[in-house]
C-alpha cells in the first residue's frame, strides 16, 4: 500500500523531458522539508489515501500514456514503490522516478530524476535540523547515478547557491549534460526574472536549463 495524494495526466514540466505527455503518480509523503516546497499537500502536511499497488497501475494505464512519473512528496522512502515500478515498467511505459536522492530502492527506472536539495531549502523551526541532516547524502547519490539513467537537477534561489552546487558536482563526478539547473519559484514573473540570470550561467558551464512548464501555462495550481 502506498499513500497516494493524486494521479493525473498532464505534460512533464520540467528537466530533460520537458514537454512530454506524462501520468503523474503523487505518493504523499516525505522524510524532507523543504522551506520553498511547493506540493506541501505531498510534504508539510501529507493528504490521500492508501492505494494498492494493483489499483494504482491500473489508474495510470487507463490514460493510455506512454511516460509515468512517479513524483511526491518522495517516492524511495515507500517500500511498495519497488512494486509500483516494475508494474508500470510491465505495462510498457517509460518510468520516471523524481526523487531528492536521500534513499536508495531497486526499482525499475528508465531516466532517474535526482534532485539534491541545496542549503536554500532548510527550513526555520523544528525541522530545520532533521532537513539539514539528512538533504545530501553523497553515497546514496552516487549509486542512483551508477545504477539507473539520471539527471540532477538543482534549484536555484540565487546566483550565490551555484558554490555549493560546484563542490557537490566536484564530489559526484555527473556527466555535464546531465546537470539541470532550474529556477526555485512559484510565480511566473519570479521565474522568468530568475531564468535571466540562470542561463548565463548555464551557457558558461554548459549545463541545461530547465523550465517550470506547468507553472508557465497553468499557475501554481495543483493536477497540472
Amino acid at each position: 500500500m502506498i499513500r497516494i495524494s493524486e494521479i493525473f495526466y498532464s505534460v512533464q514540466g520540467e528537466g530533460i523531458l520537458a514537454g512530454v505527455p506524462s501520468v503523474f503518480v503523487r505518493v504523499s509523503g516525505c522524510n524532507l522539508r523543504c522551506s520553498w516546497c511547493d506540493t506541501p499537500y505531498a510534504s508539510w502536511n501529507p493528504e490521500g489515501q492508501e492505494r494498492s499497488v494493483e489499483s494504482i497501475v491500473e489508474t495510470v494505464r487507463g490514460f493510455g500514456a506512454d511516460y509515468a512519473v512517479i513524483t511526491g512528496g518522495e517516492p524511495m522512502i515507500f517500500p511498495d514503490i519497488v512494486a509500483l515500478s516494475h508494474g508500470l515498467t510491465s505495462s510498457g511505459m517509460h518510468i520516471t522516478i523524481e526523487t531528492a536522492g536521500t534513499v536508495f530502492q531497486p526499482v525499475a527506472c528508465d531516466l532517474m530524476s535526482i534532485s539534491p536539495k541545496l542549503g536554500n531549502s532548510t527550513p526555520s523551526g523544528a525541522w530545520g535540523a532533521q532537513h539539514e541532516r539528512l538533504r545530501v547524502q553523497p553515497a546514496v547519490l552516487k549509486r542512483l547515478m551508477v545504477s539507473y539513467p539520471y539527471q540532477l537537477k538543482f534549484v536555484v534561489q540565487k546566483p550565490e547557491d551555484m558554490a555549493e552546487i560546484q563542490a557537490l558536482l566536484a564530489e559526484l563526478k555527473p556527466e555535464r549534460d546531465r546537470v539541470v539547473l532550474m529556477p526555485e519559484g512559484t510565480d511566473r514573473d519570479l521565474l522568468r526574472e530568475r531564468a535571466l540570470w540562470l542561463v548565463d550561467i548555464c551557457r558558461r558551464e554548459k549545463f541545461r536549463l530547465s523550465p517550470r512548464l506547468h507553472i508557465e501555462l497553468w499557475g501554481n495550481r495543483r493536477g497540472v
